[in-house]
């Protein structure tokens, strides 16, 4: 499946592709988009669909157990494609009851956003490349907090709070009983990249150092030194399961993001994420090139 900034098309190869955490949420994405798409009111919908009010906003919310004859019976007041409404049934037949820590903040999150959450949270593997800033799930607040603002994408300060408090709950992922393997790959700029001051840029450095301690975190760095390579012009995600042939592609940039699903794609990302690990400073040369950096910072502050 390929997804842009529109909310993502759900098809057959997507519920036999995910997990029951994903799948929630990908109903629960599409059922809103739908309604959306008609402009009507959350008990507008159930009225048509024969369902309550509250049966539509929280199969929107992801929370609780789904019956699937009431999907198909939504999928049909919103006058969905066929073979979609065939998908959000056989999502809705195959969901279990999960609780999602980031259903409080739905209201706000893009459909990316939450397929993105969702996907970082079933995940068993994720490997991370970047040439942007430090990764979400690696920033302390200070360095989140400080990331500046884009024309398009202005953050209103109840926003900013909202989306702070989000960065630091995104991070226990990896401090669960059985955290996912994460596997970080740093172009050198994005830790020579001053973010607010030297002070922030040292006690962010010094979280990567004791992040890049734990058994199942490792962090590489890609040096200017090493040269230029196509695979490292883009900053990607790729997030893995048992099943590699199950994994999926996460692009973003300013006009979007995408979610890449075709064997082709996993191939070339994999391939390249494998070819960057090897160019790249293994985790104990990297931890020390960071340390380096994070002095030639604290000695730049004025």
């Amino acid at each position: 499946m390929t997804t842009g900034p529109t909310t993502p098309v759900v098809t057959n190869e997507l519920v036999e592709g995910t997990g029951p955490t994903t799948r929630r949420r990908l109903l629960g994405v599409r059922l809103l988009a739908l309604r959306d798409a008609r402009g009507w009111s959350a008990e507008e919908a159930g009225d048509r669909a024969g369902v309550s009010k509250a049966t539509v906003s929280r199969y929107e919310r992801g929370k609780g157990n789904v019956r699937w004859n009431q999907v198909d019976q939504l999928c049909r007041a919103y006058g969905a494609p066929e073979e979609e409404r065939t998908a959000l049934v056989e999502l809705a037949k195959h969901s279990v009851a999960t609780e999602a820590w980031w259903v409080p903040f739905a209201g706000k999150l893009s459909d990316q956003m939450r397929m993105l959450l969702a996907l970082e949270n079933e995940a068993t593997r994720i490997s991370h490349h970047t040439v942007g800033v430090i990764p979400g799930l690696l920033q302390t607040k200070e360095y989140a907090q400080a990331i500046k603002a884009t024309p398009v994408n202005p953050f209103p300060p109840q926003d900013l709070l909202d989306y702070l408090q989000m960065r630091m709950l995104r991070q226990r992922i990896l401090d669960r009983d059985v955290p996912p393997t994460y596997h970080v790959i740093l172009d050198e700029s994005v830790l020579r990249r001053r973010v607010e001051c030297s002070e922030v840029m040292g006690a962010q450095l010094d979280h990567l150092l004791a992040r890049g301690k734990a058994p199942t975190i490792s962090i590489q760095v890609l040096p200017f030194s090493a040269g230029a390579y196509s695979a490292a012009l883009s900053t990607f995600i790729v997030f893995g399961g048992p099943d590699p042939a199950l994994d999926v592609v996460f692009l973003e940039n300013q006009a979007g993001s995408l979610f890449l699903e075709q064997q082709s794609a996993l191939e070339e990302y994999t391939a390249a994420m494998t070819f960057l690990r090897q160019e790249a400073l293994d985790p104990t040369s990297s931890a020390e090139f960071i340390a380096e950096v994070r002095k030639e910072h604290l000695r730049d502050r004025k």
